[in-house]
């Protein structure tokens, strides 16, 4: 796994644009501050894209040894790319996450089983009530011990016969993150009553930790 070994982890940020819908290499564009990590040397980082990312990282942030996900785009080629721009589905990046999480509390391989379990990575370019390949199913690996674990999640998913349809997720080699812009991090927890939250991303967030509940931090 690819470990942070220094005192910081740089992000991003991008323009902010006001909208109600719904870098490891991270870019720096000319808006853009940074954000500093302290304690790093524990911290392992993982990208995942499975819809909208208010959902994703909501999911993530339950999870044991998760300290922080945060909202961005992946997957594409476009530089800057903005949310006005992705979500309308003028880029070739996806809504993703970056998972910062405690190696010494939780491991790559149970991140994999959390994107797969939180998610239908079935539905080709669609999660939900959200279509479009800016929602499609993306795990990033940063070297070869993660895309076997991924590769080899997906036939254990196959071989049991978990979905009536094919797996579409893509694996994709982790290539730069781009940081969301500011007013999307931790949307989900800081709009409890946001109508897409309310009927969307808490219904998801539940259905998790119904199925998972022996991954959940306390309180959760």
């Amino acid at each position: 796994m690819r470990t942070i070994n220094k005192l910081i982890l740089i992000l991003f940020l991008t323009n902010v644009f006001s909208l109600s819908a719904c870098t490891s290499k991270i870019e720096e564009n000319g808006n853009g501050k940074s954000v500093t990590f302290q304690n790093s040397q524990d911290l392992d980082t993982a990208y995942f894209a499975s819809g909208c990312f208010w959902c994703v990282e909501a999911v993530f942030e339950s999870v044991i040894g998760v300290e922080e996900a945060v909202s961005g785009y992946s997957g594409g080629s476009e530089k800057n790319p903005t949310y006005r721009q992705v979500s309308a589905g003028m880029t070739s990046h996806a809504e993703a996450v970056m998972v910062i999480y405690n190696s010494k509390k939780q491991d790559f391989k149970t991140l994999v089983k959390v994107f797969f379990g939180s998610h239908d990575p079935t539905t080709l370019n669609r999660q939900g009530p959200d279509r479009g390949s800016q929602y499609r199913s993306i795990a990033f690996y940063s070297n070869e011990n993660e895309r076997k674990i991924i590769k080899d999640f997906i036939v254990k998913l196959e071989n049991s016969n978990s979905y009536s349809q094919p797996i579409v997720t893509e694996v994709q080699p982790f290539k730069v993150f781009w940081k969301a812009e500011d007013y999307h991090q931790n949307y989900e927890r800081r709009n409890p009553n946001d109508s897409y939250v309310r009927n969307v991303s808490i219904p998801r967030l539940n259905r998790f930790k119904e199925k998972f509940p022996e991954l959940l931090k306390e309180n959760n």
